[in-house]
């Protein structure tokens, strides 16, 4: 009739639109309350108008949109009584808006049109307040047709309704129009204008509008403020952000917690701590969001202690809180914090969600916490908590990166969605734990559904450098450029240095860090130098030191690395000089750590450590395993102990390595058919890896240690489980025996 008929079947009542629902039947009516006869001093005396009435204040006071839909229906049933007004019609169109039923709305201005009543003035903005993006986008301009049909088109507030439908279903140009051509634009249109522009994420044309508003001489209110506020926090445009405070105080606008709370997200995400401090410290009300904020603001600056203290005087707390206290520490490395934290969280009885997840994911993954990563799966199953290709890729990085390659693959097979983030962490993960082979072929597979970027190829150069697959990385890396257009960074070059180093190509090595065509950073020339320590070039070793050290002059891992090749060749003499230019300049070598999990627990070793509560017992079990070692006729690799000390002396320095602690308190603290687990922040020595071969063979103990660089599996039986992605076929099972041997070796 008015509408289109692409429309009619959407708008048209009894039908509720939305919901698709039919207006009740009698029965669902009688669990209303009776109409009242009376409405206040606004007696009727008409039956008609008093039932009309009547039915108005039950619209007014209804508590739910199912509430509002019975007493719709019963205003419907008994129209034939009495005659409903405009007022009426604008009143249900109204709470329907107002409950978010914007279809309903809709139907209801129809139904109108239908029962020959033509709308006011009041009608139009009503109705599209309603409007949510779609609705606008499939009948906006149809109903901007009946405004001009019935001659609202010239009321201010009518044109601000439609600038606002326009700009909030991003229609800017149709909303710009109207705007420019509208004779009285008050802050309302301003301010819906604005609006539609941050909301399509055109920041600096907000700002630019607002400037225009000042030189119009209109006058801003808070919403106005909070609106460009916002825009520079999203710009994180402090100086824009500044002024506009300054604006604020000029004007005299008495700041409400909104504005107040934008102001602080500004300054906060600007990076301007002291500002936003000075606002919280005055503000005389603060709720949740403006303490979430300032803790999210100093985590943002790594003052990561200062914002425990702020999330500790919290009055409230809530899921937002929580999860930025612990994305705080996990953002400055502090895991174990992060852990505790949660588990605090889950004492205060606040249900996580699928963020807090992949945060709680990120420090298990880190800190090798297997136990707790596999109790996480567990709680978000039981907790139906979403499940969503963010929260499958954190659990693929995490079993890899606990060494449980199975499990990852678990995972990215079940995952009905994978993104190239997904296929990276897959092909990473096989990477680093020494499937380099299961790894290139998951890439092949990857490329014919999924684009690869330049994180994926750093995990695909990682597969060639630990299989020794010179000429393929060479393919690889040529092909990024060709295939791709991905042009390589100084990580892809360091990748290529340690392939090449690796092999023994350590003048193409050099001659490939000489034609970079970017400086090559400390990533470059450490791959360098520990190349030189595995095939013992002292002269290029101390090139690649000179620079490295040029780079970073307090890397105390240049100087070990360094000490280690001139260990090596027995020039103790070097080794005590470049001992003592540490000691003169201050630089401390980084202490060996290794962290273990038990029954949900992170345990933490340093080399000769003696503080654990069970030491006495772990000491006694390195003692049995030293034994053990010598009977199976293993003799110890002092070759990189820096001290000229001893045999003896050496042999008692690597006894006590912290990976050897770890171990030894992993063998009296699990059964025998659990794998022991360790992560270790710097890279594991020949000694220990040796020794620990031969320890997990004596005891039947399947280990797996993560050290800097790479993984370190020790199991003779093991077998690579099949990957099945979802097409096309499934990657052959591949027996580790063939390939143990290069993965196993140091």
């Amino acid at each position: 009739m008015i509408f289109s008929t692409r429309l009619r079947p959407q708008l048209c009542f009894p039908v509720s639109p939305l919901s698709g629902m039919r207006p009740p039947m009698a029965s669902t009516l009688e669990t209303l309350p009776p109409l009242p006869t009376t409405i206040g001093s606004t007696t009727a005396h008409h039956p008609k108008n008093q039932n009309h009435n009547q039915s108005i204040l039950l619209l007014e006071k209804c508590n739910s949109i199912k509430e509002l839909r019975q007493i719709h229906a019963q205003f419907i049933r008994n129209k034939e009584h009495y005659q409903p007004n405009t007022f009426a019609w604008n009143t249900i169109i109204r709470c329907y808006s107002r409950w978010n039923d914007p279809r309903a709305a809709a139907g209801v201005y129809v139904d109108m049109l239908n029962n020959g009543l033509s709308p006011d003035n009041y009608t139009f903005p009503f109705v599209l307040k309603a409007f949510n993006r779609e609705l606008a986008l499939d009948c906006g301009k149809e109903f901007h047709g009946q405004i001009i049909k019935h001659g609202k088109d010239s009321l201010s507030f009518v044109q601000n309704a439609l600038i606002h439908m326009y700009s909030g279903c991003g229609s800017l140009d149709d909303a710009r129009l109207l705007f420019d051509k509208s004779p009285e634009r008050d802050a309302i249109a301003w301010n819906a204008m604005i609006a539609g522009y941050i909301k399509s994420k055109k920041y600096e044309e907000a700002l630019c509008l607002f400037s225009l508003m000042r030189e119009e001489n209109v006058k801003p209110t808070p919403v106005t403020f909070v609106s460009v506020v916002s825009a520079c926090t999203k710009l994180r445009d402090f100086a824009w952000g500044r002024r506009i405070h300054q604006c604020i105080e000029e004007t005299g606008i008495e700041l409400n917690l909104i504005l107040e709370n934008a102001l602080l997200d500004m300054y906060a995400t600007c990076g301007r701590m002291d500002e936003a401090a000075n606002i919280f410290e005055k503000m005389p009300v603060k709720d949740i969001i403006s303490w979430t904020t300032m803790v999210t603001g100093f985590t943002d600056m790594g003052k990561v202690d200062k914002a425990r203290e702020l999330f500790d005087q919290m009055p409230d707390r809530d899921l937002v809180s929580w999860t930025a206290m612990i994305d705080g520490y996990i953002r400055a490395n502090r895991f174990k914090e992060a852990l505790a934290v949660f588990r605090e969280m889950q004492m205060a009885k606040v249900q996580p969600d699928e963020f807090t997840m992949v945060s709680i994911l990120t420090a298990c993954a880190h800190l090798g916490a297997l136990d707790v990563g596999e109790w996480i799966r567990v709680y978000i199953e039981k907790s139906n908590i979403k499940t969503d290709v963010f929260v499958g890729n954190a659990f693929i990085d995490m079993y890899s990166k606990c060494g449980s390659i199975e499990s990852a693959i678990d995972i990215f097979d079940r995952m009905p969605q994978r993104d190239k983030f997904t296929w990276t962490a897959m092909i990473t993960g096989l990477a680093i734990n020494g499937y380099a082979e299961e790894a290139l072929n998951l890439f092949s597979k990857m490329v014919s559904s999924t684009r690869p970027d330049e994180i994926t190829y750093i995990g695909v150069l990682s597969a060639c450098t630990h299989a020794g697959l010179v000429n393929k990385g060479k393919e690889y890396f040529s092909s990024m450029v060709k295939d791709y257009g991905i042009l390589p960074t100084v990580s892809h070059y360091g990748c290529m240095v340690d392939l090449l180093g690796r092999a023994g190509k350590l003048d193409e090595a050099l001659e490939l860090i000489d034609n970079m065509p970017m400086k090559p950073n400390s990533i470059v020339w450490g791959a360098f130098l520990g190349a030189c320590r595995v095939h013992k070039n002292i002269e290029l070793a101390e090139k690649a030191a000179k620079h490295l050290l040029e780079l970073e002059p307090e890397n105390g891992a240049a100087y070990v690395l360094l000490s280690n090749i001139y260990a090596v060749c027995n020039r103790w003499d070097d080794v005590r000089k470049v001992r003592s230019l540490m000691t003169d300049k201050k630089i401390k070598k980084t202490p060996g750590c290794s962290l273990i999990e038990m029954n949900g627990v992170v345990h933490e070793f340093v080399a000769g450590d003696g503080s654990h509560p069970q030491s006495k017992a772990i000491y006694s079990k390195l003692d049995e395993m030293a034994s053990e070692l010598k009977l199976a006729g293993y003799v110890p690799n002092t070759s990189e102990v820096l001290l000229d000390l001893g045999e003896e002396e050496k042999e008692d320095a690597l006894h006590r390595h912290s990976e050897k602690l770890a171990l030894a308190f992993g063998l009296i603290s699990s059964g025998p058919e659990t794998t022991i687990r360790i992560v270790k922040n710097l890279r594991m020595c020949p000694d220990c890896h040796s020794a620990i071969k031969i320890i997990s063979k004596l005891y039947g103990r399947k280990v797996v240690i993560r050290d800097r660089t790479r993984f370190h599996h020790f199991d003779d039986d093991m077998m690579m489980p099949t990957i099945t992605p979802n097409n096309p076929s499934a990657l052959p099972k591949i027996s580790i025996t063939s390939i143990f041997t290069k993965r196993d070796e140091f």
